[in-house]
């Protein structure tokens, strides 16, 4: 739980969840009083300035936002995970649990009204920033004639697939080249370390790959499981169709004429084994976002059309994946499908 002032009011905050609730200060003391298991008639005794009547109904109140536990009654779902986070609380975990369930605006339409009305206010801000009284060094061009600037440079999230499937073997290449553990290191009294195409501190890899395939030639539509380890899928729920990877990324439809679509969540405890401090939740983000520039220039390489998103109804996702949001959460969404036959014109639709 954290608090916090917020226009003038008191807010306490219980980021498992997402209750919320204005109260005076004297809440705290309530909650403080209660730091260890305690009855109310305890509580009474130690403020005998209030009526037992009231501190009553405010303990009542605060069991009934989730403030605070009472002993006769089972813990809230996923209590016991997130006291595994440790010193990452509350840090980490209000950022993580307070910033999921987004509800994102899936009309472009709208959205682009929305970003005109906002630059008429406040105008767009450049991506670039400059010191012009500093001395200047004129760098040389990148060579882009070679293969690899060229898939650097052909990468953009696409918006329109071809109804041809991706092949498995391609998938598979996908995979491996993006996710798969390609070494494996022991080191001497600690154990073995993984070894992947994308950093990862301490090479702890908290990220795990779940593919819902919906067209792919070979396989059978479902929810898979990549082992990176082995290479190879694990078939978790059979079916897979365009409306459910619509409804998952929170209603982009353009997205569903995808042939997959990649979940990549986080196993937190891997990465707390060694680092015990807040800060390392943000090497996990980043991670996400190694696996996900990776996969994307790997599937332009392989002449895919791929698409990455943090628009996505985490837990919808969560729970179709049967992982439950604490330990281990969905970070970060890619796919690809087959570019369509009118690539140029469809590239001219896609986001840079």
């Amino acid at each position: 739980m954290v608090c916090y002032w917020r226009d003038e009011r008191l807010i306490f905050h219980n980021f498992l969840t997402q209750r919320q609730i204005t109260a005076s200060p004297l809440t705290t003391t309530i909650l403080d009083f209660f730091g260890r298991w305690r009855p109310v008639t305890e509580l009474c005794a130690a403020l005998p300035r209030y009526t037992p009547a009231s501190l009553r109904t405010a303990v009542r109140l605060l069991v009934q936002h989730a403030m605070l536990d009472r002993d006769d009654r089972s813990p809230i779902k996923g209590t016991n995970e997130l006291a595994t986070w440790g010193e990452w609380n509350p840090a980490a975990g209000f950022f993580h649990l307070s910033t999921k369930d987004f509800p994102f605006e899936s009309d472009l339409e709208v959205e682009f009204r929305g970003l005109v009305r906002k630059s008429k206010i406040k105008p767009i801000l450049l991506p670039v920033k400059r010191y012009r009284n500093a001395p200047q060094v004129i760098l040389q061009s990148a060579k882009a004639d070679s293969e690899f600037p060229g898939v650097l440079l052909a990468r953009r999230t696409w918006r329109k697939f071809s109804a041809r499937p991706v092949e498995l073997p391609v998938l598979g290449e996908l995979l491996g080249l993006t996710y798969g553990v390609q070494k494996w290191v022991h080191l001497p009294q600690i154990g073995q370390i993984a070894l992947k195409t994308s950093p990862s501190g301490g090479a702890l890899h908290p990220v795990e790959c779940y593919v819902m395939a919906r067209n792919v030639l070979g396989l059978s539509a479902g929810v898979y499981h990549y082992e990176a380890g082995s290479h190879r899928l694990e078939l978790l729920r059979r079916g897979a169709s365009s409306a459910v990877i619509v409804k998952l990324l929170a209603d982009q439809s353009w997205y569903g004429g995808a042939a997959f679509a990649v979940f990549m969540t986080g196993v937190f405890a891997r990465t707390q084994w060694k680092y015990d401090y807040a800060r390392a939740y943000r090497a996990v983000l980043m991670e996400a976002g190694h696996l996900c520039q990776t996969f994307c220039l790997t599937a332009t390489w392989l002449d895919l059309a791929p698409f990455c998103t943090i628009a996505f109804a985490d837990s919808k996702i969560e729970r179709m994946l049967r992982v439950d949001g604490v330990s281990e959460s969905v970070l970060y969404v890619a796919g690809a499908g087959v570019r369509p036959e009118c690539s140029r014109h469809a590239n001219l639709l896609s986001e840079t």
